[in-house]
């Protein structure tokens, strides 16, 4: 049921960034620029590196040694969602001229914005290519990144394996619990402020699998804390619900970053 939600008339806040080229996009989320209470905190092993692929078990795109369930055994949980009648959508999958929702076109991914929206676009400084999306409501923030998925098999719970060591190495915990697109990831990473002061980062990642791609959305803030969404996690929710994804046609292997590119009407008004 895409397009659900009409679009009202808004102001969309675009603040670009340009960042290291060696950095990934968990790294590029950057905590200057987003609320206080939204900690996203730099790590060496970042959610991307976690999706990213490694020599043993990743294949190139097309084929895959993943046979498509859960080592846990918990399929209930770890499903393909190639068809998800709520979102997030395959380009295939709708029809973007049947509505009237002015959305914003970053190529690989289409969004559509909520009333009041302020985007930061995390841009790579050497290639000028859009890393990650970080959409900031309030003292939240969801960050949005594509990446390759291989042809067959599900790739999410190897993700979430890796994502959970990674957790632990930087003594933090994280769990999987069901969530409202399936299995969901959540982490508490002890880190320090910038006045030196301890804490924690905490989060939740949605992952939706596709037609050869994955998509990560990273809710950080107040709206992740708690075992049930508030108004504002609901929003960001039907946000990421609503995202549709044009995957090219270029090979690329599974965990690899799809980037996106900033839509023209946005480089008009940064000039």
């Amino acid at each position: 049921m895409f397009g659900r939600r009409k679009n009202k008339d808004k102001d969309v806040e675009v603040a670009t960034e340009q960042v290291d080229a060696a950095e990934t996009p968990e790294d590029t989320a950057s905590t200057e620029d987003a609320p206080d209470s939204v900690a996203a905190e730099t790590q060496e092993d970042s959610d991307a590196e976690d999706v990213a692929k490694t020599e043993d078990d990743e294949t190139a795109d097309g084929d895959t040694e993943e046979d498509g369930t859960d080592q846990d055994g918990d399929d209930g949980i770890y499903r393909i969602n190639l068809e998800r009648e709520d979102g997030p959508f395959d380009i295939d999958q709708v029809d973007l001229d049947a509505d009237d929702i002015k959305r914003i076109d970053f190529g690989s991914l289409i969004v559509t914005p909520f009333e009041d929206m302020q985007m930061q676009i995390q841009i790579d400084q050497d290639s000028g290519e859009v890393q990650s999306l970080l959409v900031v409501r309030g003292n939240n923030a969801l960050e949005v990144a594509l990446f390759a998925a291989p042809s067959t098999g599900e790739m999410i719970s190897q993700v979430h394996r890796e994502m959970i060591q990674g957790t632990e190495a930087q003594n933090g915990q994280a769990v999987v619990n069901q969530g409202p697109l399936g299995a969901e990831l959540h982490r508490v990473v002890p880190m320090t402020g910038p006045d030196g002061d301890q804490g924690f980062h905490v989060s939740r990642s949605w992952l939706a699998q596709g037609p050869r791609w994955l998509l990560r959305g990273v809710l950080m803030g107040d709206c992740a804390v708690g075992e049930e969404l508030d108004a504002t996690g609901q929003l960001l929710l039907e946000f990421f619900c609503n995202l549709v994804v044009r995957r090219d046609e270029l090979p690329r292997v599974p965990g690899d970053v799809i980037p996106l590119k900033v839509p023209d009407e946005l480089r008009a008004e940064e000039s």
